[in-house]
């Protein structure tokens, strides 16, 4: 049960669960599988196993548009620990400056003291004590230009429709994808009044 969406060892309060069956989804979809072995006191371990494939001659790749990338400073919150880090690490490769929070709570806070420091807010969803949509609304409370942009794996509880009444700019998809991530904050960022990027 350690590969479903928002199950969990942890405490109340803790986290949501989403790490694991995150890495099982990209695993699962490449064709491979993962093996848990876990001993009480002592920790767990995770083998993954990848299917072997012949290796075939590429055909000429077309040459794709460059990642886009900005210097703006950039708010990032999600409770999982392991997630934050290493979209921290795909943001700064990108070039904006990244502050991150693993409590829309503790954000929160942060974002009120300085509200004007921040130029876009990137959070997740499901989060435990404030989820995703209410953190966005009281970030516009305080701010109301602030854009937001809202990353889901697996919730009923916002639809584009609705996400886009409550002001939030834009969805992500988990696991985050370099690309997707860096064309959809330039496509906000750029909409800004004010904001003549093209």
């Amino acid at each position: 049960r350690i590969f479903e969406p928002f199950f969990t060892t942890k405490g109340e309060g803790e986290g949501t669960g989403m790490g694991l069956s995150v890495v099982h989804g990209i695993v699962k979809s490449y064709g491979g599988t993962i093996k848990a072995y876990s001993e009480p006191g002592k920790g767990s371990t995770f083998n993954v196993f990848f299917p072997v494939i012949e290796r075939v001659v590429e055909p000429e790749a077309r040459e794709e548009k460059p990642i886009p990338k900005g210097t703006e400073h950039i708010l990032f919150v999600d409770d999982e620990h392991s997630l934050v880090n290493i979209n921290k690490q795909i943001l700064e490769s990108l070039e904006y400056e990244v502050t991150i929070r693993t409590s829309s709570v503790e954000a929160l806070e942060l974002f009120k003291t300085k509200p004007g420091r921040f130029d876009l807010v990137i959070t997740d969803m499901t989060m435990p004590k404030m989820t995703g949509d209410v953190f966005a609304q009281k970030l516009m409370a305080v701010r109301q230009d602030i854009p937001v942009i809202i990353c889901t794996g697996f919730s009923a509880r916002i639809d584009e429709e609705k996400a886009e009444t409550m002001g939030i700019k834009a969805f992500v998809s988990k696991p985050i994808l370099k690309r997707d991530i860096a064309e959809t904050i330039r496509k906000v960022l750029d909409k800004r009044p004010g904001n003549s990027t093209t």
